[in-house]
């Protein structure tokens, strides 16, 4: 087995997070997601009403799901600049319906947060432990969600019908 440099891994590591928020590249192959299925794509499908639907009591909502994911992404930015403060995690949970100004808010406030990360670790000469394991924790974690908000838009359509 041939090593990787840290370079490569890097840049693979970056087409991954890539992936996952903008979905994968037209044409040619893709890591895990198929065509047209990254998270924003999967989101701008969505309206806030959907958004907003709890297919079964006391479940999570798509926007519940995508505000966390923006708080995540946020704060681990944070913690890869240096930020030690404890983290309230139910803060990232407090979101659950929206209005469809508040759902594009979101949206643009998600794609902000990816944005600044993707600078941030696009622009690193030299990746340390923490932007490889936080950036691994990303896409992972970004990933366990956009299946759950793919699952929620299929039950609230169903539950509809």
């Amino acid at each position: 087995m041939t090593p990787i440099a840290q370079p490569q891994f890097a840049q693979d590591l970056l087409q991954l997070l890539k992936e996952t928020f903008e979905g994968p590249e037209l044409t040619g192959p893709s890591a895990f997601l198929d065509k047209g299925t990254g998270l924003f794509q999967t989101l701008d499908d969505i309206s806030a009403e959907v958004a907003s639907a709890q297919p079964r009591p006391g479940g999570s909502t798509i926007a519940a799901h995508t505000e966390h994911i923006r708080f995540y992404v946020a704060v681990h930015h944070k913690l890869m600049l240096g930020a030690r403060d404890k983290i309230n995690w139910d803060d990232s949970w407090r979101l659950k319906t929206v209005s469809a100004v508040v759902w594009d808010d979101l949206k643009r406030d998600l794609r902000k947060a990816y944005s600044t990360i993707n600078q941030y670790l696009t622009a690193l000469n030299s990746w340390g432990e923490d932007e490889f394991s936080l950036a691994m924790a990303i896409v992972a974690h970004t990933g366990y969600h956009l299946g759950a908000i793919r699952q929620l838009r299929l039950a609230v359509h169903q539950t509809k019908n």
